[in-house]
């Protein structure tokens, strides 16, 4: 898989949780509590093989407009990371509130997500080409399974 339908994949599978979120009651905390879990999993994956490999690849030959999407996107990780799903998963699940901060940040992923799909991926299939893709979505696919065990790891501990 190359790293645009690798990304592409990520962000259906983010927006199908939300989607499941988005339908849970207050009364569905152990539902509210395993999702919140896998959400946070696969956006922590997602923003790290992001951020150390698919970024710093698009950056280095995207020239001025490749330097300003790079920064864009690791300013709406970053806001999602130390602002939003902190205070998210400090909420209690059963409250309004959960409800209401799991909306804040699917507006936020949503907003990245569309930018990416809209403006980061298709100059990046333009500046990288497949073989370049190929090759950053192998190392991609494999970084983040090994993401994933550590997450599961510390989730277990």
């Amino acid at each position: 898989m190359n790293a645009v339908e690798l990304l592409k994949h990520d962000h259906e599978m983010v927006r199908q949780l939300f989607e499941r979120l988005g339908k849970t009651t207050e009364r569905g905390v152990k539902t509210r509590e395993e999702l919140m879990r896998h959400l946070h999993e696969e956006l922590m994956a997602h923003t790290r093989v992001e951020e150390e490999i698919f970024y710093p690849a698009f950056r280095a030959a995207g020239g001025k407009q490749g330097e300003i999407l790079f920064h864009e996107a690791q300013e709406e990780h970053r806001a999602v990371e130390v602002l939003i799903l902190p205070d998210l998963e400090k909420t209690d699940p059963s409250s309004s509130e959960f409800a209401g901060r799991v909306k804040v940040l699917k507006d936020m992923v949503e907003h990245h997500i569309e930018e990416e799909e809209q403006e980061m991926l298709p100059k990046a299939r333009e500046l990288l080409g497949e073989d370049r893709l190929e090759e950053l979505g192998t190392q991609m696919e494999s970084r983040k399974k090994e993401l994933k065990r550590q997450l599961s790891g510390e989730r277990a501990a």
